[in-house]
């Protein structure tokens, strides 16, 4: 099968012997911003990985090409090697992979594996996909530098690996085929930045991420740090980190309730999750507490909650940018890319902007009523493809 590439393969073996004395240096840059930021040289000049796939270039989601460029000819099969299933987003993304791997008749098989949050499982389930043949494993690594060593066995064994969002570190091009992700330190630092100035310079903030430890959340509250520090009059209450919420509706209400009960007064909120913001916003609400200025990634109920609350409390408001499930598209592309042993120049990072913001009434919270809660307007798949999802 064209999977093994034995001529690509043999060139990214023979140059990964005379990185891997500098790997351990890209590691360190790889996790602390969970992405190649836009002012990285790598990302201004790209470079080529096996099979002619550019590494580190930045974009946007218009860049993103038609799937039939990469599909190939031989059968193949395809995974997504998921570290945590458990809230839409996850769902979501995992519908819209396996509608795109659909597009190519030569997938004859779309295998999905839920590490349920759990390190140990994620690697115990990269290395039962690589026993099974897969050729491409796309893999959002909750488990940030763990998973390395893994997917590098993967890489070896001829699995093209693309990890996305949640960063394994290591080096794009040689460890794994690339990492695809969004500028995940500048989408925490316009939402802080917008946050801070909405707040009026002042108060109280807090950074909600996800499951304690993930490389992704820790990147964004890199990028809310940067905005902090240049805003005095901001008190960032969780000075160790961003606080754990496991991307749960559910746990999110709890710990923000905890949060209100400890600080008293929290004036603004950047979270990592729109979805799990709904929670928060409950948790405010039980508490007799004034709703915070809030910014997060885009969810159908968290816009409808802004509008039922938005006449009584005329000092909440909120922005969004994109849930970005979509990027899970990119990657499957260039994992089909490096296996047919064809070229792709898609972008690596993706530049996103606010494109939700209660303030501006160019840019009003989108809420559809008829959607389900838990649909994201800007994931990619279709409002019909939403409502049969969560049905």
């Amino acid at each position: 099968m064209k999977r093994k590439q034995d001529i690509h393969m043999l060139t990214t073996r023979k140059t990964f012997g005379a990185v891997l004395a500098t790997a351990a240096l890209f590691a360190l840059t790889a996790c602390s911003t969970g992405s190649l930021s836009s002012d990285a040289p790598a990302a201004e000049s790209g470079s080529e990985a096996s099979g002619d796939i550019t590494v580190g270039t930045v974009g946007v989601q218009a860049d993103i090409q038609d799937i039939s460029a990469f599909c190939g000819d031989e059968d193949i099969t395809v995974a997504l090697a998921d570290g945590f299933g458990g809230n839409s987003w996850r769902k979501i993304t995992r519908a819209l992979f396996e509608a795109e791997a659909a597009k190519c008749p030569n997938i004859t098989k779309v295998l999905y594996t839920d590490a349920q949050g759990d390190t140990q499982k994620a690697i115990s389930d990269i290395n039962s996909l690589v026993a099974q043949g897969v050729d491409v494993i796309v893999t959002f690594v909750d488990g940030g530098e763990a998973l390395l060593p893994t997917i590098q066995k993967a890489t070896e064994a001829g699995v093209s690996v693309v990890p996305f969002v949640g960063s394994p570190g290591g080096e794009p091009g040689v460890d794994y085929v690339d990492f695809v992700s969004e500028d995940i330190a500048t989408y925490g630092k316009n939402l802080a930045e917008w946050t801070i100035e909405t707040m009026g310079g002042e108060g109280n903030l807090v950074m909600l991420g996800g499951i304690a430890g993930n490389s992704y959340s820790q990147a964004v509250y890199d990028g809310v740090m940067s905005a902090v520090e240049a805003n005095p009059g901001i008190t960032l209450l969780n000075e160790d980190g961003p606080v754990a919420t496991d991307w749960e509706p559910g746990k999110t209400q709890q710990v923000v309730a905890g949060l209100i009960t400890k600080y008293g007064d929290i004036d603004g909120i950047v979270a990592d999750y729109g979805g799990g913001s709904v929670g928060g916003i409950r948790a405010f609400e039980a508490a007799g507490k004034p709703l915070p200025v809030w910014s997060a990634n885009d969810s159908n109920e968290f816009a409808c909650l802004w509008y039922e609350y938005k006449d009584a409390q005329p000092t909440y408001q909120i922005a969004t940018e994109s849930s970005r499930n979509w990027v899970v598209v990119a990657a499957l592309h260039k994992g089909l890319a490096a296996t047919n042993g064809l070229p792709n120049d898609e972008p690596s990072t993706y530049n996103l902007e606010i494109i939700e913001d209660s303030t501006d009434p160019d840019k009003m919270p989108t809420c559809e009523p008829d959607l389900p809660a838990d649909a994201i307007l800007s994931s990619g798949l279709t409002v019909d493809q939403l409502t049969e999802l969560f049905k």
